[in-house]
This record gives structure tokens, C-alpha cells and sequence, in this order.
């Protein structure tokens, strides 16, 4: 056990008025992250209770503490507004970071496993833009919408039987969402004890808009952005990229931290991660996180041609790895850095997700759409979120994570996690054999095309050529071939042996001092 103070209790044991008020003051808050660092460091790297390899708790260490870092930037900078602060430290990090075996213990009981974490939900399918390859095929003449009191059971009872606190919500447009009166607002008004993170294309964020959500301070939203100006308004249209720098600087003014969704495709992957880019969305706009979703040809007009490359996924890898252990940013990317979740969250995994789309639809993820259930037709049989884990569908999906995390056999490469983009013959052969439907056209079209599927696993094999060597390079760099010990000595690069522990010290303390140096200089905000 630690003997330091245990960070976890004391914020239990604190009002959240007392918290906000100590945050703020920056011995204490300096004070509170460095047991943040020490606790993630004493579960992931020193306890590692999932027996990973050194290599993968490390880099999950560390991207945990990098987001520690970002949210402790912004509220160095006053970047906060008060309810969202408060919001921020009883729901995002009481309610999501904290605890977790106690509020899952209940399910865990009746069920004998852990429930999913969290939820995504499409609630409508209306956009006010049409962007070039929208997985959802959105736009304004779309009128598709999950029905408000469906929307409040579906919120309502994955806190209650799950207990989570955490929602993603996509689209279509989020704040298009009209139903018998209602808006986005009131579903966050609704649930304030619920911490929402929105992906949304930016351009209805006024100031307006960016005061109600400092108001409610239940919701980050992460902006879509596909690079410059050229890049970004050649997809999703003319003029928009310009309102993207708007929406962020209303969002600034008004104290809403907000963060990046970027996707990446065989024409922008370079620019995407360079550093004149990242620097412009974190250090000048302010970004607090990122994410990177590498194009998967569903939706609207799909191309197999536009996926990133073998090889630029490699280059992609190279770079992110970098970003997180050299600039200390959190910025993840949903194929690549499959080492963060450890693999594949779909299909209701412990402490992972499913999806539900506009017409009540359930899906294993929002890039995997097929299904065999919906949530209209599950209620009103009587059933729960939680019957639909015992799917068969969803288990097959599960069963094949458990077997990819290797079991008592060899860890498959987290670089690769994907059932459906990385291992698209599983996927292809689940489909058929389950009976599940497509969710559009589009993707009734990709599962029936004979050129599609003998493309996308050719695509796998090639990732695979290329990845995996990359895998055995980061993750087993002395020839390691078992699954981690806590207790197994690493070989520095200098030849000094260390245990595990003080080596991860080492590395955060030498991080945290870049972090101190950069913070010597002024943020900038444009």
C-alpha cells in the first residue's frame, strides 16, 4: 500500500465547494496532482493487477498523466469557468476516476463481470452541414430523432445499474436536437449529474451558446477539424473553418474547456500531426485534448482509398508516441493507441461502451454499424441495457477481445486493436453468421461488395507487416514474450538496471519538469 495520503479518500471526503476553493490555490493543486501522478503510477505500473507488460502500463501511466496536466494548464490559466469547475471535479473526476470498483460492485454481483463505463448516443441525425465521407451520412433534411423520454430512461439507467457518469453524445449535429419541445440544453439540465462530451462540427457555438454550456457545466465539447483552412472547408464547406476559430474563442471567453476531433485520411495525415498544427490547437486555441479517428469507410460516399496507409499509420504511431512522451499532450488515437484502453471498448466491455443511433438502433461501436436490437422495441419487451450484454452478438465480439488480450497465450498488438477495421475478416464473418443488419444503405453496401472485403483484408495484412514489428520494438524491447510483472527488472538505455517503479519515476519526474518549464512562459490564446 502507499504511504502517502490516500487522494482518493480525501476527495470523498471533501465538499465540492471546499475542493473547488482548494484547486484553486496552486501550492494545493500542485500538491493534489503529483498524488494524482503517484496513484496512477501505484495501480498501472507498480501494482499492475492486469499483469501487462512493463511497456504498455507505462505509456498508459503517462497519457493519464498527461491529462492530469492538461486539466491543470487550464485551470492555472483561468481557462475555468466556476460551474464547470465544480462540475468537472464532483461528476468528470469523482464520478468517473474515482471509485469505480465501489459503484460497479453492485452489478458486478448480480452479473459477475464489470459493466460498460459509458455510452455513446447519436440522439438525432440532423446536421446543418454535409461533409464529405459522414460515417452517419448526416444533414439538415435528415428528421430521424431518439424521443426525449427514451433519451432520459436510456441516461437514467446506465447511472442507475452501471453507475456511470459519463456520456458521449454524437451526431448528426448535437445541437440540432429537437424533441417534443426539448434541446440539448435540458437533457444536460436533466442530468447535471452526468459529465457529457459532445462531438460536435463547432459552427452553432456563438456566445450564447458558449454561456449556457459555462452555465450548466456538464458538457466538453470536442470540435471537428480536419486541418487548415483548405482541408478543413474542402470537407465539410466554405466558410467553416473560420466559424471553427469563432466557436473556440466564444467557448475561451466563456470558460468551457473544449477539445480537437481530428480524422485522419490518406490526405492529411502528415498535417494532422505536425507540429505547427498541434501547436496552433493546443498552445494558441487552447486545446485541452485531442482525438484522432483514422477514416473508416462507412457512411456517405465511403472509400476505402481514402484509409491512411500502411505505412503512414506506422508514421502516424511514431508521431503520437512521441507527442505523448515528449510534449506531454493528450492526444489518443482511437486505432493506434489502442494501448490506453487496452484494445477494443465495443460491444459493452468492462469498463468500456456500445452505441445507440437516432432510431433507437444498438450497435458495438460507432464505426462497427450492424445491429440486432433496438432500444424502443428492448423497452418495450420489458428488457434493460444490461440484457442487451447477454447477446449473443455482443459476447462473440467480447470473447474475441478476451482472446486478442491473449489469456494465458501471447498479448495481440494493441497498435492493431480493431475487430472491424484491423481484423475485418472476423467482423465480415460475426456479421453474416449473427444475422446483423445494416444500420443504412452504406453499410449494407460494404458488407454485400466482394472488392470490399477482399480490400479491407488485404489492408489488415498489410497493417499487420507493418505494425507488428513496431509492436515488438515499443512493447518488448529486451525480447520479452510474457505477459508483466511487477516485479520484473528493465534494462535502461544506459545499461542501469532499475525496477519498474523507479524507472516510471524517473520518467514522470522528468517530464514534470518540462511541464514546470513550459509553464514558466505565458499561454497564448489568439
Amino acid at each position: 500500500m502507499a504511504n502517502w495520503m490516500d487522494v482518493t479518500r480525501l476527495w470523498r471526503g471533501l465538499s465540492t465547494e471546499l475542493l473547488d476553493t482548494a484547486l484553486r490555490i496552486k501550492l494545493l493543486r500542485r500538491w493534489a496532482l503529483a498524488q494524482g501522478e503517484r496513484q496512477l503510477l501505484q495501480k498501472y505500473v507498480v501494482e499492475n493487477r492486469e499483469g501487462l507488460p512493463a511497456k504498455v502500463q507505462e505509456m498508459r501511466c503517462r497519457a493519464l498523466v498527461n491529462l492530469l496536466h492538461s486539466v491543470d494548464r487550464a485551470l492555472c490559466d483561468g481557462r475555468i469557468a466556476p460551474q464547470v469547475r465544480r462540475s468537472i471535479i464532483k461528476e468528470f473526476i469523482g464520478g468517473l476516476l474515482i471509485g469505480g470498483a465501489e459503484r460497479t460492485q453492485g452489478f458486478r454481483e448480480r452479473h459477475g463481470f464489470d459493466p460498460p463505463a459509458f455510452l455513446t448516443v447519436s440522439p438525432t441525425k440532423r446536421c446543418n452541414l454535409r461533409c464529405k465521407g459522414c460515417y452517419a451520412a448526416s444533414s439538415a433534411g435528415e428528421s430521424a430523432t431518439l424521443e426525449f423520454p427514451v433519451f432520459q430512461r436510456i441516461l437514467k439507467e446506465k447511472r442507475e445499474a452501471w453507475g456511470s457518469h459519463f456520456t458521449v453524445i454524437s451526431g448528426g449535429e448535437p445541437l440540432m436536437y429537437r424533441s417534443e419541445g426539448k434541446n440539448l440544453y435540458d437533457v444536460l439540465e436533466a442530468n447535471p449529474d452526468q459529465y457529457f462530451m459532445m462531438y460536435t462540427n463547432g459552427t452553432l457555438i456563438d456566445r450564447e451558446t458558449a454561456r449556457r454550456l459555462a452555465q450548466l457545466g456538464n458538457l466538453t465539447p470536442a470540435i471537428s477539424v480536419e486541418g487548415w483552412e483548405r482541408e478543413t472547408d474542402e470537407r465539410r464547406g466554405r466558410g467553416v473553418f473560420a466559424r471553427i476559430q469563432r466557436a473556440m474563442d466564444h467557448l475561451r471567453a466563456c470558460g468551457v474547456p473544449f477539445g480537437i476531433s481530428v480524422t485522419a485520411t490518406r490526405q492529411n495525415a502528415e498535417l494532422i500531426l505536425s507540429e505547427p498544427f498541434l501547436d496552433y490547437y493546443f498552445e494558441q486555441q487552447g486545446a485541452i485534448y485531442g482525438w484522432i479517428f483514422q477514416y473508416m469507410p462507412i457512411g456517405r460516399s465511403y472509400s476505402v482509398d481514402l484509409m491512411v496507409s500502411a505505412d503512414q499509420r506506422a508514421w502516424m504511431l511514431e508521431q503520437e508516441l512521441r507527442m505523448i512522451n515528449e510534449r506531454h499532450r493528450f492526444l489518443v488515437d482511437f486505432w493506434n493507441g489502442g494501448i490506453l484502453s487496452v484494445g477494443c471498448i465495443s460491444a459493452g466491455r468492462p469498463g468500456g461502451y456500445f452505441y445507440i443511433d437516432w432510431n433507437g438502433n444498438i450497435a458495438p461501436c460507432v464505426f462497427f454499424p450492424y445491429t440486432l436490437a433496438n432500444v424502443y422495441e428492448l423497452y418495450r419487451q420489458g428488457g434493460s441495457l444490461s440484457s442487451l450484454l447477454e447477446q449473443e452478438f455482443f459476447q462473440a465480439i467480447r470473447r474475441w477481445q478476451d482472446g486478442y488480450l491473449g489469456g494465458s497465450e501471447r498479448l495481440g498488438n494493441l497498435f492493431r486493436p480493431c475487430p472491424i477495421r484491423d481484423h475485418y475478416r472476423f467482423a465480415h464473418r460475426l456479421v453474416s453468421s449473427q444475422g446483423a443488419q445494416p444500420m443504412d444503405e452504406h453499410a449494407a453496401a460494404a458488407l454485400a461488395d466482394p472488392e470490399y472485403r477482399r480490400r479491407m483484408m488485404e489492408y489488415d495484412r498489410r497493417i499487420a507487416e507493418v505494425l507488428d514489428p513496431l509492436w515488438r520494438r515499443e512493447v518488448y524491447p529486451e525480447g520479452e514474450q510474457s505477459h508483466g510483472d511487477p516485479r520484473t527488472l528493465v534494462r535502461t538505455s544506459q545499461g542501469t538496471r532499475l525496477h519498474r517503479r523507479e524507472r516510471a519515476v524517473a520518467a514522470l519526474s522528468t517530464a514534470n519538469q518540462g511541464e514546470d518549464r513550459m509553464r514558466s512562459g505565458k499561454h497564448k490564446v489568439r
